[in-house]
């Protein structure tokens, strides 16, 4: 009797003892719920031009994320907007599982949508897109908004400079990104390029709007053809013509803008044999087959997109191209890991391989029409770049002659990111 009294007073001890137990372990939690791919497709895992300074890719998060994408223009423009859409496809290649919402023709006075860039893209957040691109200058306002009122969403505005500490339109947002390629050096190949190659001495660029991005893009062009023009051929710089006609936006709206195929047949016929493009689109490239076929020597430089050079082999001297992916798989990456911070992030040519498509963000694709005695002269023009060659060293002028840079200085990225005029040998419109 008295053994089994204790045996059942153990037996209440044990029964209590586990369900102490039982209460200090918590039941697991179900796992978040992965947002489904939106009604738009994701690009095709399609080859994508090369990358930067080289952003290290690191491991891809646990979780991938759902992409906002922002284009100012078509996804198949052949130029700036295409060069981002096709970067998505890289992005994914190295997060797999990573979701895209993309719309088109985002812009201030875009028809194409009923909302503006900062509403379209807080209906993307609504969606589950945890990070958002802007691509476009023309968006930063509402990049800007869209940022304020959504700090749980990460931005990236390509291009832009809020989130530059020590530029003019610094914005402490701690959610907010700028990254934007040194296109500085794809244009002077472009220049050298035009500069090379040109019968008539007389260069045309066809720029889009005017802002601090399009003069340091219109001026680099300029100092990469009047240095190749006077060391490789030995010409007097002063024989060098070289003339920016401006559109009004980064491509041809209809009853806004000038006609960017009229520009390009303007300087064409008026002696202007080679076109050094700025906008987004490849009227440039087009006409100057339209030409060709008509017995002319003429010749273009595209922009933005690394295949821009495509079916235009008689006529295309190269394309200098952005290479976003890898800088978008470092961001986006950062965003999931948490080591994210909000950043202006200029980022240049592998000098190794410019055409790296790890390690690039701006390349140059030389094209058909370049001949192999100028194609090796633009090889030593890289080499020199990736030397230390700098362009961006004076004396330097403005267009109205005022002193910009002196004797041996060396522009600042703040001077020539915010370059206030064309420089003097240009002409054209500054403001």
């Amino acid at each position: 009797m008295f053994s089994k009294k204790i045996w059942f007073m153990v037996s209440i001890l044990m029964v209590a003892v586990l369900a102490l137990s039982a209460c200090a372990t918590p039941a697991p939690t179900e796992a978040p719920v992965v947002p489904e791919a939106p009604a738009t497709e994701a690009p095709a895992a399609t080859e994508a031009p090369a990358a930067t300074e080289a952003p290290v890719v690191t491991e891809a998060p646990v979780v991938a994320p759902m992409i906002g994408l922002l284009l100012v223009g078509p996804a198949n423009d052949a130029g700036w907007s295409q060069a981002h859409f096709d970067s998505m496809s890289y992005v994914q290649e190295k997060i797999p599982g990573t979701e895209l919402l993309y719309l088109e023709n985002v812009y201030t006075g875009s028809t194409a949508h009923t909302m503006t860039p900062s509403e379209l893209a807080a209906d993307m957040a609504a969606k589950g897109a945890k990070v958002v691109i802007f691509n476009s200058d023309d968006q930063k306002d509402h990049a800007i908004k869209f940022a304020q009122e959504n700090p749980e969403v990460f931005v990236i505005h390509a291009s832009g400079d809020t989130a530059w500490k020590e530029g003019k339109n610094y914005i402490d947002l701690p959610n907010m990104k700028n990254i934007m390629g040194r296109m500085e050096y794809g244009k002077a190949i472009a220049g050298c390029a035009a500069a090379l190659t040109t019968q008539t001495g007389k260069i045309g660029f066809l720029g889009p709007l005017i802002n601090d991005e399009t003069r340091r893009f219109a001026a680099s062009s300029y100092l990469g053809a009047k240095y190749c023009w006077e060391k490789y051929l030995g010409k007097d710089p002063a024989a060098l013509e070289f003339k920016v006609t401006w559109i009004g936006f980064w491509f041809n709206i209809p009853g806004v803008t000038l006609d960017p195929t009229q520009v390009a047949d303007d300087f064409y016929n008026t002696g202007y044999d080679v076109i050094i493009s700025s906008i987004d689109t490849t009227e440039a490239v087009t006409e100057a087959k339209k030409f060709f076929a008509d017995g002319k020597q003429v010749w273009a430089v595209p922009y933005d997109y690394a295949g821009a050079c495509e079916g235009a082999d008689d006529v295309c001297l190269g394309v200098e191209y952005f290479n976003w992916g890898p800088s978008y798989v470092k961001a986006i990456n950062s965003a999931m890991d948490g080591t994210w911070e909000s950043s202006f992030e200029l980022v240049g040519p592998d000098w190794a391989d410019i055409n790296n498509r790890d390690t690039s963000a701006v390349g140059f694709n030389k094209g058909a029409a370049l001949s192999a005695d100028n194609s090796a002269k633009i090889d030593q023009f890289i080499a020199e770049l990736g030397g230390g060659l700098n362009l961006w060293t004076g004396p330097i002028n403005l267009q109205d002659g005022t002193p910009y840079l002196a004797d041996g200085e060396v522009g600042t990225d703040l001077q020539v990111w915010y370059l206030p005029q064309l420089l003097e040998g240009m002409e054209g419109q500054s403001e």
